[in-house]
């Protein structure tokens, strides 16, 4: 008898799963050795990555003599039972996970294949410690872990990570950068078998060909947009600019390596390892500095920043980290940062006529005419009321007879005067209006409140309410002072709508030419540029924005009104007190 036939059931079957063992393995061997030969896929093979930690690996970290390439992730014989025959013990470690308050789900610790990652790149576990040695495998240069020193070192705090372990169905992106549905994820990128996002869902660990074990490119943002779809992002600015950097200042993407604005997508401002700013993964700590490296002249046509830094700006560089996508407008702290009026997912190019709101503020947050907040603003004033109307606590710019700092009060349609930023305005027999405009038109806010170079003043600078060598952030000088006679200059502001020869010619008041050229009261002294509330004024004492400058004119000592009467078309009654001058039911013109 054949010691074959004398073999007992069991031990032939153990034989058999033993060649088939050794056929697989030989299988992959050869499998490996076709790769390597072919010139078109060498390059996706572990081999010729970092992750290849053998003593022929192309890396900086490498074992000093151990020759097997898997053996430092996987093992056939004598490894754990996790999937995939996972070669290397847990970390004990416990780890500080993402938060943030726009992101809306459970966030676990690192489980799965994120687990497996962090065993190499929390730094914890030494490189050439697993489980199918007893002995630890030493590395070249006597480098035992990946340490803080090396960029692929993640460490055990992930607040600063891409968000991990967690179930993405049942979990929602924060203010408009929503989840597609599972089903709709791009591929090559992918859920793990539970349906959470891992490590494993943006890296291939055996394909380098992205760069970064990257499972599809940065470039377009095609691998961040695989899970999150950002409303309105296809016409957003910071997809479709072609503007390149100039190699001026500061590297404005040192995590990227795309040429233009719209090629490097998200990576402009944000980074999915090692953030500046932990709180929605912002490539710098300093809020503004992620708008200032593209908005400083250097990237973008115009230079933000220069006109943020004039001594009346939007103060934006003194309200750090304050900023929250998820606040209420109506109770925040009081605070602006660029995004309280940009949104980056949504801002893009082009003008609108007022009240529409223009590309840059477009899908921005604001506060409606009725004081509501609204997600995304219809009109430009919207934005404005963000912080200008309910939650304004400031002190009036000018001591005025009826005080208000709720400019949405102040625009209210149903006010007996305002400037027309909502409706048209009350007034339809203004003679002074310089050509462009008529007693039909609207104005924005920024119509006044702009940069002092911004073309409508006729400059060559950005438009917008960024900055301005004018008191308070004016496109041009708003004298508010008295005894002062009348020049171009002085009311630069007000002449840039209205007429000044018609001004001077008396053509809508019979007392202007008086008042601005021989008395040398000022416009302010009379008007309230934004309007007068219907809850404080009425139409018979406060049309034409006759709200008095309270710091020149004074109660009439002899009957103590202060006070101006409407008689009707380019007429009017005072009773006050001004320059020294009393007046006691003074009819205008006289």
């Amino acid at each position: 008898m054949s010691p074959q036939s004398g073999m007992s059931v069991l031990g032939r079957r153990r034989d058999r799963r033993s060649r088939v063992v050794a056929a697989a393995l030989i299988g992959a061997v050869t499998a490996l050795g076709l790769a390597l030969a072919s010139g078109a896929t060498a390059q996706q093979s572990i081999v010729t990555t970092k992750h290849n930690l053998s003593a022929t690996g192309p890396g900086p970290l490498k074992a000093a003599s151990e020759n097997q390439i898997c053996i430092f992730c996987h093992a056939p014989h004598n490894s754990r039972v996790q999937t995939p025959l996972w070669n290397r013990q847990d970390s004990t470690v416990s780890y500080l996970t993402y938060t943030s308050s726009t992101f809306q789900g459970a966030i676990a610790q690192p489980n799965g294949a994120t687990k497996l990652c962090l065993s190499c790149h929390d730094g914890t576990i030494a490189l050439g410690s697993v489980v199918s040695r007893s002995q630890e495998m030493p590395m070249s240069g006597g480098i035992r872990v990946i340490d803080p020193s090396r960029s692929t070192h993640i460490g055990s705090n992930l607040r600063d990570d891409h968000p991990v372990s967690f179930h993405y169905a049942s979990s929602r992106g924060g203010s408009g950068v929503g989840f597609h549905p599972p089903s709709g994820i791009a591929p090559p990128v992918r859920l793990d078998h539970n349906g959470d996002m891992q490590c494993t869902s943006c890296h291939e660990p055996h394909d380098d060909t992205n760069g970064s074990f990257l499972r599809t490119s940065y470039r377009n943002g095609q691998l961040c947009l695989a899970c999150h779809n950002p409303e309105y992002w296809g016409t957003a600015s910071h997809k479709l600019a072609s503007a390149t950097w100039n190699g001026m200042g500061e590297n404005p993407w040192p995590r990227a390596n795309y040429g233009t604005v719209g090629e490097n997508a998200c990576l402009n401002c944000h980074t999915p390892h090692g953030a500046g700013s932990q709180f929605r993964l912002l490539n710098f700590a300093q809020d503004e500095a992620n708008c200032a490296r593209c908005h400083n002249g250097n990237v973008a046509r115009k230079d933000i920043f220069r006109q943020i830094n004039k001594p009346y700006a939007h103060p934006v560089i003194s309200s750090q980290g304050v900023h929250d996508p998820i606040e209420n407008p109506l109770t925040m702290p009081r605070h602006v940062e660029c995004q309280d009026c940009h949104d980056p997912h949504t801002a893009r190019s082009g003008t609108a006529t007022a009240p529409n709101v223009p590309g840059p503020l477009f899908g921005a947050k604001g506060v409606d005419t009725n004081g509501n907040p609204v997600a995304r603003v219809s009109f430009g004033y919207e934005v404005c009321y963000r912080c200008h109307a309910d939650n304004n606590s400031g002190t009036p710019y000018i001591s005025r007879l009826i005080p208000q700092t709720n400019v949405r009060l102040e625009f209210d349609p149903s006010n007996p005067s305002y400037h027309p930023i909502e409706a048209t305005g009350r007034n339809q027999d203004m003679p002074s209006l310089r050509p462009g405009w008529s007693p039909t038109s609207r104005v924005a806010c920024w119509d006044c409140h702009v940069s002092d170079e911004a073309p409508s003043y006729g400059g060559s600078g950005p438009a917008g309410p960024h900055g301005s060598i004018h008191q308070p952030l004016l496109g041009a000088f708003y004298n508010r002072q008295d005894n002062l006679r009348e020049n171009a200059g002085l009311y630069a502001l007000c002449y840039n709508c209205h007429s000044r020869a018609s001004i001077l010619n008396d053509e809508s008041f019979g007392e202007h030419e008086r008042h601005l050229d021989h008395v040398d009261t000022g416009c302010s002294t009379c008007h309230d540029p934004h309007g007068i509330s219907s809850t404080q004024g009425n139409s018979t004492n406060h049309s034409h924005l006759i709200n008095f400058n309270t710091a020149i004119v004074s109660p009439n000592p002899n009957n103590g009104r202060l006070e101006f009467v409407d008689l009707g078309r380019f007429r009017g009654r005072c009773n006050l007190m001004c320059h020294g001058e009393v007046h006691t039911d003074r009819v205008y013109p006289r």
